[in-house]
């Protein structure tokens, strides 16, 4: 599925949440406290957005690599290194079996993916598994608004999102999937205790975003 929208995945990721997925980044990024020369792994990174706003603060000679299990996704971030003139590392990986050995980041993120993995205790373990003590993973993830506005929001994601799927990314199918899940996938407190249960986090923050339609979710391993 994600092999068939990666094309159009940057511009969908922009309808979807209204143009803002980037500036979330950005404060997920900032919350995370990451500093100049420090390490990061973008998981499930898609395009690699979320390892581009690492490179931004962690600068030239830090480690930032991203990992997906979709090549067609991976092949795109070369003309995106390109374009912005920032160097990232990126290699196909499984995000519940990393190729990497434990303690080696100082910061973990995924954005969007923990919904789409078979089994997301396992990816936490496995993400907290790379990271040095103290270090941070970086989550953002779909939300939902309180009631009173979630009709509308689900107006805007079960009609508008699926039809631009289907007329710009050419896959209903697939943004049916996508938007399914997002209304299922827990969150805020549910998905706070799911993280707890691993015992690998000493702390774990929650930022709504947009009245909860997204979430920033900071937890520090022991």
């Amino acid at each position: 599925m994600f092999a068939r929208i990666a094309g159009r995945y940057d511009l969908m990721n922009s309808i979807i949440t209204l143009g803002l997925h980037n500036r979330w980044r950005r404060k997920a990024v900032k919350l995370s406290g990451a500093k100049q020369d420090e390490s990061a792994l973008d998981c499930a990174c898609g395009t690699g957005d979320f390892a581009f706003e690492f490179r931004k603060v962690t600068g030239d000679k830090s480690y930032i690599m991203a990992v997906d299990f979709t090549q067609e996704m991976l092949d795109l971030i070369p003309e995106k290194i390109s374009r912005k003139n920032l160097k990232i590392d990126f290699q196909k990986a499984d995000i519940l079996s990393l190729p990497f050995d434990d303690n080696t980041f100082d910061y973990a993120s995924i954005g969007y993916g923990v919904r789409n993995v078979d089994d997301p205790v396992k990816c936490f373990n496995e993400m907290s598994r790379v990271l040095k003590s103290g270090g941070k993973l970086v989550i953002l993830e779909t939300g939902q608004p309180p009631a009173f506005i979630r009709f509308f929001s689900n107006i805007y994601t079960f009609i508008f999102v699926r039809l631009a799927g289907k007329i710009i990314a050419g896959d209903w199918k697939a943004y049916t999937y996508l938007t399914t899940s997002a209304a299922q996938f827990p969150y805020g407190k549910t998905f706070t205790d799911l993280m707890q249960s691993t015992g690998k986090f000493s702390e774990i923050k929650s930022f709504p975003l947009l009245f909860g339609v997204s979430y920033i979710y900071i937890a520090e391993v022991k």
